[in-house]
């Protein structure tokens, strides 16, 4: 962001071919900064000077294309080649009116602002470690993003899927380059040819089409000679991309074994549900040991036999809906619990995470309060799964009323069971008191789910029982 402003000075001097360049890989690294931040960082200021250094790279995108062909033409056409002559003069025309359209842009670039936002934007970013599970759940989400459009490239060659998989590539390079620097380090070289190699595709199929459109009044053997000296040029650069990245040893691989997997992807991405709670939830301290509790109820239900036909991901799923189930509250209290289900809701693609499971996790944080889940709410959630959820749901109520205080007076707590009874005994409860009041509402839902009663009581210090 500091480099902005002083590129953007000298590129409106000339607007020379590497001033261009430079302003413009400067911007995209402004640009995929905020898309990662903004993955855990709702501040609206992200968008803003994502929208502002947009405005800026796109208005240079047709002077940078056009500079590039120039360049290209130079290098494939002799001196005496009608059809490069033609496209030279024909490109220095677009040239110097694609320069003044890019003047007009950078003269209305608001720095002030920019400056403002370069101020305040780094603070918000020291909690979020380089090289973080945040940050290492981001590159495998694009990573796995990047992959699924190598398919349909390959197969039809069609320039289109070409431009979707040169992006893609580009989107994960910059967050390993970003906020990955070990593995920067490591793959730096090779994302940087991938990148070339497809940036050269894409310069040859931008000349074709300037081939098409600017030199129809060429003879036809000549347009016909160009258009098979490009394609060659392009074929050359597919096969040595294929060869590097097809097969069980391509590169995708490589990058893959470096990148958080099953248990492990699921742990990261966890941390980085944490992270994105964290920009919201005003009382983390809170949501923290709601979890804890959530888990220890978990745990405790399990061990007494009381969970049948739990789901392998049930703890995890419990664990992260309890992690985030204020973030609703950002946006003000009333009916906090609704707003958390949308906004999770939103929540793109979680690597680890079936869209399922992001779907139960929002259900489950949306009635840890408020009215009980009904089958009409539920319409949308297979029959199989619906039980899950409220279950799940039923002991994050009981746990999030454990601290309805958000003052952390109950510090532990300790299940068993008794003559068809689940006792569940918590430690700095008081028995008369409206915190116990609470408690005794909230234990409703997991009763009815579990199908036994539940008892909440005190447990006193010196009391020799199984936590879980």
């Amino acid at each position: 962001m500091l480099e902005v402003p002083v590129l953007i000075a000298r590129a409106g001097d000339g607007l020379a071919n590497k001033s261009v360049h430079d302003l413009r890989v400067a911007l995209r690294r402004c640009r995929s900064m905020a898309d990662g931040f903004r993955t855990v960082d709702p501040d609206k200021r992200w968008k803003k000077m994502r929208r502002l250094a947009t405005s800026v790279f796109d208005s240079l995108g047709a002077l940078r294309d056009c500079q590039v062909m120039m360049e290209w033409v130079e290098k494939l056409g002799g001196v005496d080649d009608p059809v490069g002559r033609d496209l030279l003069d024909r490109l220095r025309q677009q040239e110097s009116e694609l320069k003044q359209e890019a003047e007009n842009s950078l003269k209305n670039f608001d720095g002030k602002q920019w400056q403002v936002w370069n101020r305040a934007l780094p603070l918000r970013v020291r909690r979020l470690p380089l090289g973080s599970e945040t940050f290492q759940t981001l590159a495998l989400e694009k990573l796995n993003a990047a992959r699924k459009l190598q398919a349909p490239a390959l197969k039809t060659l069609a320039v289109p899927a070409f431009h979707r998989l040169r992006i893609g590539l580009k989107k994960f390079r910059y967050v390993v380059e970003n906020f990955l620097p070990q593995q920067h380090q490591e793959w730096k070289d090779e994302l940087k040819q991938l990148q070339d190699m497809l940036g050269e595709i894409h310069d040859l199929d931008v000349l074709s089409d300037a081939v098409l459109q600017l030199c129809a009044t060429q003879p036809v053997d000549e347009r016909k000679r160009w258009e098979k000296i490009l394609h060659a040029e392009r074929e050359a650069r597919i096969e040595r991309y294929r060869e590097r990245m097809s097969g069980s040893g391509s590169l995708w691989t490589v990058w893959r074994s470096a990148l958080p997997r099953g248990e492990a992807a699921r742990q990261a991405s966890l941390k980085r549900l944490q992270a994105w709670s964290s920009y919201l939830d005003a009382d983390l301290q809170h949501s923290r040991r709601v979890a804890r509790f959530a888990v220890w109820i978990y745990d405790g239900l399990s061990r007494i036999g009381v969970l049948k036909g739990a789901q392998r991901n049930d703890r995890e799923l419990l664990r992260a809906a309890a992690v985030i189930h204020e973030v609703g509250r950002a946006d003000g209290d009333k009916n906090h619990h609704k707003r958390t289900e949308s906004m999770v809701g939103r929540l793109d693609h979680v690597a680890g995470w079936t869209p399922g499971d992001m779907k139960a996790m929002a259900r489950i944080a949306r009635y840890h309060r408020g009215a009980l889940p009904q089958s009409t709410k539920l319409g949308d959630v297979p029959s199989d799964q619906r039980n899950r959820i409220t279950l799940l749901a039923g002991i994050l109520r009981l746990a999030n009323a454990l601290d309805d205080d958000h003052d952390g007076a109950v510090r532990r707590i300790a299940i068993n069971r008794s003559e068809g009874f689940v006792i569940l005994r918590a430690e700095g409860l008081q028995a008369q008191s409206a915190l116990a009041e609470k408690i005794a509402a909230a234990r409703h839902l997991l009763e009815v789910t579990c199908g036994l009663p539940i008892l909440v009581r005190p447990l006193t210090k010196g009391r020799k029982t199984q936590k879980r």
